[in-house]
């Protein structure tokens, strides 16, 4: 183990022993051998124990404070935050998951400025099983902003690149579909079912039904297990001319009381507690998931909502009333206040038609079996199907009007 001497901005890191080999399989984590657990002085460790030495790199970010750690390639099946965080401890959680092709992240929350003072990675020359060590101290906050940020993506292309801007034809319609969440970023969790997965199946399956029709063009903005930011989500939408874009989600309360399809659009004030709450869950997406937001897009940070009230906003709720009235007519449940409005970071594009479509609520039993039914998925694609061709065909008819 090797002693950092500086903190950058960004610590890349490749054991002798990694850097000298060729792996052709993923490191598995090992969720006994693993802790993370706090230790004399104000100091926190990490030991991860690995079938196999991989490269890595270390960095970390400020408000809120995080220590992020990306492999190249950690297999995180089976294990669980509870497995190896230690309680009430100085790093209050972490998650692990996929991050980019080729590469999964852990994100730990720091309590209190704390920065690397070792980090290492032996590999026994014997079983070739290797240990992730960190050491973390404290430090001033001063200090921890002054070097906090993200690195270059030199070990993968920006994110950004991961959707290829097409040439679109005048006559072609063009749909973006927004699988929620992903990679790092699982969504709700309830009983072992993940919101992004689910949301993939439903996307994919939309996606292929839309082309099917022959009146559309679909894509996805994501198409595997990744994690894919809020902003690249409405740049992916940008760069294939999407004349509509579709957020699915399904996500969950403490309370257990939501249920039923309802529909957002945007909109600055939230049209109730619920709709406030979900919108700061999904804003954290990013955070979550370890993503730096200084110098965030600013298309969907200082997006222009006065134009997208004025012109997209009316065509939005045109869409929300058309997507709500067909779930309906296949007999799909709707909750009870089925349209709302809260300020998703998702749907801030100022030029393309944007919803959230929260299909249920894993916390609901009922909507739960439902979205891990196939023929009731099926059910609810060709409704959502019905509803954006039809859409279509009014919103090229009223748009003159809406502009006026």
């Amino acid at each position: 183990m090797r002693r950092v001497i500086q903190t950058a901005a960004m610590i890349l890191t490749l054991a002798n022993a990694v850097n000298a080999q060729d792996f052709g399989v993923i490191a598995r984590v090992d969720p006994v051998a693993s802790e993370i657990k706090d230790g004399w002085f104000g100091k926190s460790s990490v030991a991860l124990h690995l079938s196999q030495g991989v490269p890595f790199r270390v960095f970390h970010l400020d408000e809120p404070a995080r220590l992020i750690v990306d492999f190249k390639e950690a297999n995180w099946t089976g294990v669980s935050a509870s497995d190896i965080l230690e309680v009430d401890g100085r790093i209050t959680a972490a998650r692990f998951g996929s991050f980019q092709a080729g590469w999964s992240r852990m994100v730990l929350d720091l309590s209190e400025p704390m920065l690397p003072i070792e980090i290492g990675m032996p590999v026994d020359q014997v079983t070739g099983q290797a240990i992730l060590r960190i050491a973390l101290g404290p430090v001033s906050a001063e200090r921890f902003a002054a070097n906090a940020g993200s690195p270059p993506n030199a070990n993968w292309a920006p994110e950004q690149a991961r959707t290829t801007a097409v040439e679109k034809n005048d006559d072609e319609f063009v749909v973006m579909i927004d699988p929620g969440h992903g990679g790092i970023d699982p969504g709700a969790v309830r009983d072992g079912v993940n919101e992004k997965d689910l949301m993939l199946t439903l996307g994919s399956g939309l996606a292929e039904a839309l082309i099917r029709t022959g009146e559309v063009k679909a894509f996805l903005t994501r198409n595997d297990d990744s994690f894919v930011s809020l902003p690249a989500r409405v740049s992916n939408a940008h760069k294939v001319g999407a004349d509509l874009f579709i957020s699915l989600h399904a996500d969950a309360f403490s309370n257990g009381q939501a249920q039923g399809a309802t529909v957002y659009t945007l909109s600055d004030d939230a049209s109730d507690a619920a709709s406030a709450q979900l919108a700061s869950q999904h804003n954290r997406a990013d955070i979550i998931a370890g993503v730096d937001l200084n110098g965030s897009d600013d298309e969907v940070a200082n997006v222009l909502i006065d134009l997208a009230r004025q012109e997209t906003g009316p065509r939005s709720e045109a869409l929300a009333n058309a997507l709500l009235e067909m779930i309906g007519d296949v007999g799909a449940p709707l909750s009870n206040k089925r349209q709302k409005k809260a300020g998703f970071s998702v749907l801030k594009s100022a030029d393309i038609p944007s919803v959230l479509i929260e299909v249920g609520f894993l916390s609901s039993p009922r909507d739960r079996a439902n979205l891990l039914d196939p023929e009731w998925r099926n059910l609810i694609v060709s409704a959502l199907v019905q509803a954006i061709i039809a859409w279509k065909a009014d919103d090229l008819a009223t748009r003159p009007l809406v502009r006026q």
